[in-house]
């Protein structure tokens, strides 16, 4: 009898550490949205499901800018003066008895000089000339029939070096940043970057930002390698960053890691996080229990199907089904989500029998003495 009360005994501290909750390392999904359906509740819970996705598709993107970009269009392919740029002439005379040159002096350079603001420089016997917008061969000639009025047999040489307002900076992620001239007006971004020896290799999933007069454009630089119709052409006095992707998710409970993981693409999908996070604990996780915690702006609610109704929302997902597998390939992460794998019923039950086994064996150590 004495024996029976100690087994009585033991299996029912068994019981109490049950009812105290055993030692887990996430907790069950029924625990945590316990009560969303309490009219006090502070959070919504959303199946992911194929019915629910076109509904989903409606709702802002959090945790990122909403950045456009500019498409590419066609310029000239030959170089244009700015204001800024440096101009330097060379004016040949082969006359004797030239305006400009001493006898026995074929040429005259004049010092370099720097386009106005206005767009002009001077030249001798025929004062301001505007050349800003032209070619270098344009703005030859122009030079050229405006000195053979005074002097017929003048020849007119230019070259120029470009200035800032025909120059374009190169910031970060990339082997060799600076202020580089444009060689034309049909210079990219995919040109600028190759010539600053092309993205570094250590960047996860690199983005480009464009800052042009007060505005900031961005996009990834896989999306430039992927849509050629995006390389955009520079502008003078533009500025292009290259960085890596600060955008990222965590992962929690019977994951396979749980850490913080930076997006390694554009789009980073429930599926592609789980295979980022390397899957969850076969032996903890409930596949059926996959929760995705997410907090939306207060200007992101909506009343209606177009936008949420709580500002704290938790996604479920069951990775036991054909149609929660489809729909986790489709729904989308947001930067800063928790991804939660939730511990599975089954785990505390085996642990139950497992202390409930240690306590008969106990008991039939104890009856052996």
């Amino acid at each position: 009898m004495t024996q029976f009360w100690r087994i009585g005994g033991l299996f029912g501290l068994c019981l109490l550490l049950v009812a105290c909750a055993l030692p887990r390392g996430a907790g069950m999904e029924r625990e945590i949205i316990s009560g969303s359906n309490n009219a006090d509740a502070d959070f919504a819970v959303y199946p992911v499901t194929r019915a629910f996705l076109p509904t989903l598709a409606e709702w802002p993107v959090t945790g990122e800018p909403e950045l456009n970009w500019i498409t590419a269009s066609a310029g000239s392919r030959s170089q244009i003066i700015a204001p800024g740029d440096m101009v330097s002439i060379a004016i040949w005379d082969s006359n004797d008895n030239s305006l400009l040159t001493a006898p026995e002096q074929r040429v005259v350079g004049l010092e370099e000089m720097r386009v106005s603001a206005s767009g002009t420089i001077f030249m001798p016997y025929i004062g301001d000339q505007r050349i800003s917008g032209l070619s270098p061969q344009a703005a030859r000639a122009r030079l050229q029939r405006e000195l053979e009025v005074i002097i017929p047999s003048a020849q007119v040489q230019l070259s120029m070096s470009e200035g800032r307002a025909n120059s374009v900076d190169l910031v970060g992620g990339v082997a060799a940043p600076g202020a580089y001239p444009m060689p034309d007006r049909n210079y990219t971004v995919l040109s600028l970057i190759s010539q600053g020896g092309g993205v570094r290799a250590d960047l996860a999933n690199p983005q480009i930002r464009l800052m042009r007069q007060g505005h900031i454009f961005g996009t990834s630089i896989n999306r430039l390698y992927s849509e050629p119709h995006l390389d955009t052409r520079l502008v003078g006095g533009d500025r292009v960053i290259v960085e890596e992707d600060e955008r990222y998710f965590l992962s929690l409970g019977a994951a396979g890691r749980q850490d913080q993981h930076p997006f390694t693409q554009d789009i980073v999908t429930a599926l592609d996080a789980m295979a980022i996070i390397g899957g969850v604990t076969s032996s903890r996780a409930d596949p059926e229990g996959i929760l995705i915690l997410r907090e939306y702006p207060t200007s992101a609610l909506r009343a209606g199907e177009r936008g949420p109704r709580m500002e704290r929302v938790v996604f479920t997902l069951d990775l036991t089904t054909s149609d929660g597998l489809f729909s986790a390939r489709n729904f989308r992460i947001h930067s800063g989500d928790l991804v939660l794998a939730t511990e599975s019923p089954v785990t505390s039950v085996q642990t139950v029998f497992g202390l409930v086994g240690n306590v008969f064996g106990l008991a039939r150590s104890a009856n052996s003495f």
